[in-house]
């Protein structure tokens, strides 16, 4: 092994060669240059030292077998390279394609995670061999990132699988599986009980099999459950693009298309060819701008809010023993869940005992539905319901270590309930509020310790919901945040901090998401257009059904308070068009939303059904739909979130890019092929000097609330983008 080598060579008396993935300048193995340097010189030494070989051996000397292409190169990927990244893919799978066809038996010996790219190196081996670790996960996240496996992967999953396994078990969703589950699928041939029987186990199936080549090598192979012109398959096939776009409702999602095609295509044409258009696809996707800010978001961003946030290697980490949830409703219901299922002793307490059993009833019902799936025992789930104590007590929470509130957005009953338990808590005790817009600096004043009281913000349905939005007030110091961050990985949730504000970061972002959706109705815009309009953008929930899920008259008390603090700091509060819309649908048509059973939707037995048919009166329609721009409406939706972003950064709300970017898309619903707010301005075409140009055409045409602040303006002339430093090392 050269000094630049990241593959080294063993061989022993009995001919088998032992390529051990190891780059010496990272802890991870990736398809960097030095690798691709490397399984070059590898293989063209294997081929000229074929006859003194009986066998390859492929392992990794890191934790992880292989962790993928570098993300940093692949981000910096731009179309004027095309050409040589279309060669570079292709030198690559040429590598692969040498390796398998040597006419020597080739074993992938797994020690650990392969994904992306460690997966593809696998697939273009023989045989794989896996040690029975639940870290040793298999899959091809790509399509997360907006990518594609480039390397052989969906050409050799489809040869391996069949076309509709590979998509459904592999390649359209991204999902990682463990080895068991792997096995089963078919991608890998053998477990083995610990790292040390890998390459005896590798050296066995040697021996056993010299002549070893791939099935599709086979004259005669045919791919399993057939080629898009098989009958039988040809008759299913047109379902899956047409269940694609029902998923992605037009959004702008172009890797499940690519890998489709790629699929489909693939199936009809040889190898080699098929590889050639699994280049191209991948080419384009790499590329692309979607790419770009699914892999900033995904990978660089989501890595910065779970890191250490400048913390000290010496501050100690806070584990909560004994928590005490105060509210019982479906919030606090969801959070004692969430802690009992880390482990964590939890008193669930309300204002009457029959309230609190109401609450863990909560917890009941998913460990059920977790035993019904076969996610979960009878015996896990006894002991995780075992955890949660339904009170109506204060004294059952004597020495608990952490308090998570979650009553009524009242700040005098909020300061009731804490001060009705602190007296029992555990010296230094953390206080939390789960809060979604009162300010935490105000609430900390109904505690005796306002430096240890900060806000731990859930979104509903908390069990499913991945963010936290942790709230510093003005005496938060920086041990309770720490202790908070520890809290939020205890209960493996994705961490943003911001400071404090009425509605904070979230609250207040999709607030404006809301309005502008709402107010389109005053406008003339029929609600199906609406409708379809946030749902292309790409949003999880087209923004009226969201508004009822929200509750108008929540909107409407959220509005008044808004009012009453801008006016009582001396300001001049404008009301947004919007809420004309939520006024009239409460006072003409008592129309409040799903929970008053009648809003913008109708509602039977508690369950959507369809559009009000009343809003065509209510809210009458231009004359002539068609001339309604529907990218307009996308881009009021997706611009007036992000440029009320640049306000929370511009007033210290927010300080961290990584923050709001994940805060958005993990709380609430912005598009994921944005990346988020702020990388949706850099990704914006032009740039930040085109988001700034399209933001001045909405203010033209819709109100002085699209005019972009001075400071995106500067960013925009100064010809910088909104980005944390360092950048991180980035693997996938």
């Amino acid at each position: 092994m050269t000094e630049n080598s990241t593959i080294r060579w063993d061989q022993d008396d009995d001919g088998v060669v032992i390529l051990t993935l190891d780059d010496p300048n990272q802890s991870a193995n990736t398809m960097n240059a030095a690798y691709a340097a490397s399984m070059a010189a590898t293989v063209d030494r294997l081929e000229a030292e074929k006859d003194e070989i009986s066998g390859v051996i492929i392992t990794s000397a890191k934790k992880t077998f292989f962790a993928g292409g570098d993300l940093n190169d692949l981000r910096a990927a731009t179309p004027e390279q095309s050409e040589q990244i279309a060669g570079f893919v292709r030198d690559g799978k040429a590598l692969l394609r040498r390796l398998e066809t040597l006419g020597k038996p080739v074993v992938a010996a797994i020690n650990g995670a392969a994904l992306g790219g460690g997966l593809e190196i696998a697939l273009a081996t023989h045989h794989r061999v896996i040690v029975d670790d639940p870290k040793a996960q298999l899959g091809f996240p790509e399509v997360q990132l907006g990518l594609l496996p480039g390397a052989g992967g969906v050409t050799r999953s489809v040869r391996m699988l069949g076309i509709v396994n590979a998509l459904m078990q592999l390649l359209l969703q991204g999902q990682r599986v463990r080895p068991q589950q792997a096995k089963e699928i078919g991608i890998v041939d053998e477990i083995v009980p610990t790292r040390d029987d890998l390459v005896p186990a590798a050296r066995k199936w040697i021996a056993a099999n010299p002549e070893a080549t791939q099935p599709w090598d086979v004259k005669g192979y045919k791919i399993p459950g057939g080629t898009p012109s098989t009958p039988s398959l040809a008759q299913n096939l047109p379902a899956f693009p047409a269940n694609l776009r029902k998923q992605i409702k037009g959004a702008n999602y172009p890797a499940p298309h690519h890998i489709m095609a790629v699929a489909v295509e693939g199936a009809q044409v040889d190898f080699d060819t098929a590889s050639e258009i699994e280049g191209r696809y991948f080419v384009d996707l790499v590329t692309g701008q979607v790419a770009k800010n699914m892999i900033q978001a995904f990978f660089f961003d989501l890595q910065r809010v779970n890191g250490s946030r400048g913390r000290a290697e010496d501050v100690e980490t806070f584990e909560s023993k004994k928590a005490v949830v105060l509210g019982a409703g479906m919030m606090g219901a969801a959070i004692a869940y969430l802690a009992a299922r880390a482990g964590i002793e939890v008193v669930l307490k309300d204002v009457s005992l029959e309230a609190a059993e109401r609450g863990k009833g909560y917890s009941k019902a998913l460990v059920e539905k977790a035993i019904a799936k076969g996610r979960s025992t009878q015996e896990q789930a006894d002991e995780l319901l075992a955890r949660i104590t339904p009170t109506a007590t204060a004294a059952d929470a004597q020495g608990a270590d952490l308090v998570i509130e979650a009553v009524f957005e009242d700040p005098a009953v909020k300061a009731q309930v804490f001060a009705e338990i602190e007296p029992y808590l555990a010296p230094g005790a953390l206080l939390g509020s789960n809060t979604s817009t009162l300010p935490i600096t105000g609430l900390a004043e109904g505690v005796s310790r306002p430096d240890e009281f900060i806000g731990l913000h859930f979104f509903s349905p908390a069990d499913k919901m991945p963010l936290l939005e942790i709230i510093r007030g003005e005496k938060t110091t920086d041990a309770t945040l720490y202790r908070a961050l520890d809290v939020a990985k205890q209960i493996k949730k994705t961490p943003i901090v911001v400071n404090d504000s009425r509605g904070f970061f979230t609250s207040r972002v999709i607030g404006t998401f809301i309005n502008e959706g709402v107010a389109m109705l005053l406008e003339g815009i029929p609600a199906p257009s609406i409708e379809q309009a946030s749902s292309q953008a790409g949003y999880p929930a087209p923004v009226l059904q969201l508004s009822d899920e929200l509750n108008l008259n929540l909107m409407r008390k959220i509005a008044a308070a808004t009012e009453q603090a801008i006016e009582a700091d001396g300001g001049a509060f404008t009301p947004h068009p919007a809420q004309t819309v939520v006024d009239r649908m409460l006072d003409e048509y008592g129309r409040g939303g799903k929970l008053a059973g009648a809003g913008f939707y109708d509602y039977e037995d508690g369950k959507r059904t369809r559009l009000w048919s009343g809003l065509k009166q209510a809210f009458p329609p231009v004359d002539d739909p068609s001339k309604i721009d529907l990218t307009d409406l996308e881009e009021r939706m997706l611009v007036i979130e992000a440029l009320e972003t640049v306000k929370c950064l511009d007033e210290g709300v927010i300080e961290s890019i990584a923050d709001a970017n994940i805060g958005s898309i993990m709380g609430i619903g912005f598009p994921g092929w944005t990346g988020g707010v702020l990388q949706y301005i850099n990704g914006y075409a032009g740039g930040p000097p085109g988001f700034v140009t399209r933001a001045r055409e909405l203010a033209e045409h819709y109100g002085e609330r699209f005019e972009p602040p001075v400071s995106l303006v500067q960013i925009a002339e100064r010809g910088e983008t909104y980005t944390d430093e360092p950048a991180l090392v980035a693997t996938a």
